[in-house]
């Protein structure tokens, strides 16, 4: 693609790294049968294609942004199958990251959708004030069946207990069980330890079973995904994480939420222009590991094995961001589950960070398209490797809908995960 950015323009790192993507695409449209939205919509300028040309229009001209330009940058799910499809290696990542960046910096948009988004930015990521809000929120709950849009959406996501607080906190070492493999931290994060503290409680029960010392780093905190991908600076967040993390002496940081992971793999690009970080960043980046990646390369002691049928549902983050895909089916199997194949695996569930609340239409239509998949299979559990992924799914099905950490730490001698009960 022909660009035409002065060099005044240039000057500014985001937008020489966003020239040089634009540059590598060719126009030829292999993303737009993988991308979500345009095969919900039939869109171009719902498609990467369409999006690519809005954001290379919208960063080289520096006209005022249009409510049409938002629209459709708005609608894209960050899902990221696009570039797991394009055969030119176009990173959309960093290109729609930057385009969002930019729109927040020279749009202004509508009161409701400032509201929203500030709701999200200021509560999603402090577990704290989440819970003190969820609790308040569940006698109205019943409330998001009657009003309509982001508002009745936000009450249907809202659990209907909130669970009791984490015994989880920072400054904690769980020791490794018999000899030490590895040191590792665990990233808690913020939306997953207020909705589903099991998980990190059965991550860490599998990491210690299986020779890992598992620290919780003091000072970490959200990953800072939620303020990103809504257009906000969360550097100074990441900054906090890298020194937290590289103060604590591990071989590994282990990510059990999958929009994180691919987050936290991007730190050393998202510090490349501070010097004093750089380097820090990058190596974080390097030492970060899925769950599911550690395990695999760890491998499980002897399974119990379980007759279950698993459909496993592969998040974005982990299939098209992290470009995980046989590591949790091949755990889940060597545990002796029966991991069912999946219809249009490629395809987002619609949860997306904070997608489903801020496009509740097309985010439930998308579940409804992937939980049709799953229940195909006449599965007895749904498995998922992303808390949003897993919240937003069970509210559109009977079927249970697990983290694939719980039924690997089941297998391996932890308890029965809460939701097969």
């Amino acid at each position: 693609m022909e660009t035409r950015f002065s060099l005044q323009q240039l000057a500014d790192p985001d937008t020489r790294e966003s020239e040089k993507i634009l540059r590598a695409c060719v126009h030829c449209g292999f993303c737009t049968a993988t991308c979500p939205t345009y095969v919900l919509l039939g869109d171009e300028l719902d498609s990467p294609r369409g999006r690519i040309y809005l954001m290379k229009q919208m960063l080289e001209s520096g006209a005022p942004i249009t409510e049409n330009v938002v629209t459709h940058i708005d609608r894209c799910l960050s899902c990221l199958s696009c570039m797991t499809t394009c055969p030119s290696g176009v990173h959309y990542m960093h290109l729609v990251d930057h385009g969002r960046h930019y729109i927040e910096h020279h749009y202004r948009r509508p009161p409701l959708d400032r509201l929203m988004r500030g709701l999200i930015a200021r509560v999603l990521p402090y577990p704290n004030t989440l819970r003190i809000l969820l609790t308040l929120a569940l006698p109205f709950r019943w409330l998001g069946k009657v009003l309509p849009g982001r508002i009745g959406e936000l009450l249907t996501l809202a659990p209907a207990t909130v669970p009791p607080a984490s015994p989880i906190r920072p400054g904690q070492v769980f020791p490794a069980a018999g000899t030490r493999r590895k040191r590792v931290a665990l990233l808690t994060g913020c939306v997953q330890s207020v909705v589903a503290p099991e998980i990190n409680e059965a991550t860490i029960r599998l990491l210690t079973r299986h020779g890992c010392d598992v620290v919780v780093a003091e000072g970490m905190e959200c990953c800072g995904a939620l303020e990103h991908h809504l257009g906000r600076d969360a550097r100074d967040r990441v900054r906090r994480n890298v020194d937290a993390w590289t103060k604590a002496g591990v071989d590994a940081i282990v990510v059990n939420t999958s929009g994180c992971g691919t987050t936290i793999k991007d730190y050393g690009f998202m510090l490349r222009e501070d010097a004093a970080y750089a380097d820090k960043a990058a190596r974080v980046s390097a030492m970060t590991r899925d769950i599911s990646e550690l395990m695999s390369e760890i491998g499980l002691n002897a399974p119990v094995p379980h007759s279950l049928r698993v459909a496993y549902q592969n998040p974005c983050s982990m299939q098209h961001g992290q470009k995980i895909v046989g590591q949790p089916k091949a755990l889940l199997t060597a545990a002796g589950f029966t991991v069912l194949p999946i219809a249009e695996e490629h395809l987002c569930c619609g949860s997306a960070g904070s997608y489903n609340i801020l496009q509740p239409e097309l985010a439930n239509d998308l579940r409804a398209r992937k939980v049709a998949n799953l229940e195909a299979t006449s599965p007895d559990v749904i498995a998922t490797g992303n808390v949003g992924c897993e919240v937003h799914i069970a509210g559109a099905t009977a079927v249970p809908v697990v983290h694939t950490v719980e039924l690997l730490d089941w297998a391996t001698g932890g308890p029965k995960p809460p939701h097969l009960k």
